[in-house]
């Protein structure tokens, strides 16, 4: 048994809807199980380009992607939340990310991170938008110029890019994916193999 507290580590992409619905679960998850998040804010363009994998929206194999969709639509269902396909998909996150860089280690992150994503998967706005993003950052009570500003600072460009280059290196080749321990879960598929990973641990 291990009494320190296991920490989850998120590497996301707030362009991914699959890592949407597992964020509307980590939080419970780790709360139940005396754990902490360590949300990684990552570009997922650039893991794609790095590892040769694509987004499930560019799947070539239709009955493939049919499953796909479907199986999005299964999780929605499960996990009970809110969720609507954004019309503007596929968004270019590049902003966005470097704002959750920014956001990391204020006090509002919580707030910005959950605004920014339900504004991407369930209020279907234009968050590849400068001004969508200024808006969605003030209505979640966040100084929006001050991050904004920061988002742009080559510190805040040059950790986004590190974060990226770090879960390449980890072997992470999509979004969802979590580190507990050092082992790797991807997906919202594996995460009942993570929760028995924390069970052991406190054992």
């Amino acid at each position: 048994m291990s009494n320190a507290p296991a920490t989850i580590e998120l590497f996301y992409d707030y362009g991914s809807p699959f890592t949407y619905l597992l964020d509307t679960q980590i939080e419970h998850i780790a709360d139940a199980h005396g754990a902490v998040v360590k949300y990684r804010p990552m570009l997922l363009g650039g893991v794609f380009k790095a590892t040769g994998n694509r987004s499930p929206i560019l799947e070539e194999c239709k009955p493939k992607a049919a499953y796909g969709s479907a199986h999005l639509q299964r999780l929605v269902s499960h996990y009970g939340v809110d969720f609507a396909f954004n019309e503007s998909f596929p968004i270019n996150t590049l902003q966005l990310m470097r704002v959750a860089h920014a956001a990391l280690d204020t006090e509002r992150f919580s707030q910005v991170h959950r605004a920014i994503f339900r504004g991407v998967w369930a209020d279907n706005r234009n968050l590849g938008d400068a001004a969508e993003i200024a808006a969605v950052l003030k209505e979640a009570s966040a100084d929006a110029d001050a991050l904004l500003a920061r988002a742009s600072e080559p510190t805040i460009k040059d950790a986004l890019r590190a974060t990226t280059d770090e879960a390449v290196e980890r072997g992470v080749f999509g979004a969802p994916t979590l580190f507990v321990d050092g082992e790797m879960y991807f997906g919202n598929d594996h995460l009942f193999l993570m929760v028995a990973a924390l069970e052991a641990r406190a054992r």
